[in-house]
């Protein structure tokens, strides 16, 4: 009986003690439970990646970007050899100013040539019309002059008349036919220039051909100019976007191809942190719904964040996840972005917890590993 009341007297307290820990632990020490509402998950902080690339081979002349380095959409960021398309842009140029000066040519001359023929046809017909009526004239001449040669003779057989008097009237019969026949030369003289006068029009049909087909070269020149031009803007790569240069492929001096990759530039403005969350809770997260992300560079400073992505089909968890219970679950794949990201503190790569709440009045927490 002595040994029974000394080994209550010994284990007695031990046993009183446990409780007043156990008390202690439950009352003050414990960590209360995640609260209902609340989603916790972790992963790494990615973006939206541009990778820069050229659409013409060539060799790298001039370099003005770095890793590291924030850059706006369209700043230069490398410029490839140029030397032979300036050189077929100043062809071009000197091709389209010597069509643009035979094409103004041309247009001044058909101008000119229009107006010109109206007078010309209206002056030879004026010329025909006075050719047909000194025809007439001396045709009227020619008549009188024969009649009166043809009397004269008549009384010359008679010796009624003398001699000198009827070779004078034939002389002036033959001198009217001469100048009729002159007058006969005009007319057809007169009419072969209103021919050539109205021929004129098929010669203004004929410069408008050649105008057109200089309007064609010069078109065609143009648009050589236009795709030379186009190379050469090609040749100088821009941002296409603002963010930082995470990866710089080239350098100068070295030859790239077409297509290939020179720079890969993250935005800053559009980070995410995708998470994995079990096929179990996955139901209770819509898009839109709110989030905290938290990160061991700021332990003390939330960076809130919206749901804008959760996976259609679930996985094997990734090797990433560090908690080893959810290693072997399937999970969901869910992108939380980021609502700001003041003074880009948060760049891709940085391992991050995160809280999703998916119920209104759950009050925010930190994550709880």
């Amino acid at each position: 009986m002595e040994k029974k009341t000394g080994l209550f007297v010994i284990i007695g307290p031990l046993i009183v003690i446990t409780i007043l820990l156990s008390a202690a632990w439950w009352f003050g020490w414990r960590e209360p439970p995640f609260p209902d509402g609340l989603i916790q998950a972790n992963g790494r902080i990615e973006g939206d990646h541009y990778t820069v690339a050229g659409k013409w081979p060539g060799r790298v002349a001039e370099l003005s970007a770095r890793e590291g380095e924030q850059v706006e959409q369209g700043r230069i960021l490398l410029k490839l050899d140029d030397s032979q398309t300036v050189a077929k842009l100043n062809q071009a140029k000197a091709a389209v100013h010597a069509i643009t000066a035979q094409r103004q040519a041309a247009r001044s001359s058909l101008a000119v040539f229009k107006k010109n023929i109206p007078l010309k046809i209206a002056v030879a017909k004026a010329g025909l019309a006075h050719a047909k009526a000194s025809l007439a004239s001396h045709r009227n001449t020619e008549k009188q002059a024969r009649k009166d040669a043809e009397r004269f003779r008549a009384l010359l057989k008679r010796q009624t008349v003398e001699r000198q008097r009827s070779e004078q009237a034939d002389l002036a019969w033959d001198v009217a036919r001469a100048d009729t026949a002159a007058a006969e030369s005009a007319v057809t003289q007169a009419e072969k220039t209103l021919a050539q006068a109205k021929l004129g029009w098929e010669e203004i049909n004929a410069r408008e051909d050649e105008l057109a087909a200089l309007s064609a070269q010069r078109m065609q020149a143009e648009a050589a100019l236009a795709e030379a031009q186009s190379v050469l803007d090609d040749l100088v790569i821009k941002a296409p976007a603002d963010g930082m240069i995470t990866t710089r492929m080239v350098d100068s001096g070295e030859m790239v191809a077409a297509g290939g990759p020179l720079f890969d530039i993250v935005n800053l403005d559009r980070l995410y942190l995708k998470v994995y969350v079990p096929g179990n809770e996955i139901g209770k997260i819509r898009l839109g719904s709110p989030a905290q992300i938290y990160t061991d560079a700021f332990p003390d400073r939330p960076f809130p964040a919206t749901v804008r992505y959760i996976a259609s089909q679930a996985e094997f968890t990734p090797k990433e996840v560090q908690t080893a219970d959810e290693r072997v679950k399937l999970v969901y794949a869910v992108k939380l972005y980021l609502d700001q990201n003041q003074e880009h503190r948060l760049t891709p790569g940085l391992p991050a917890d995160a809280v999703i709440r998916w119920q209104e009045d759950a009050p925010w927490t930190k994550p709880r590993w």
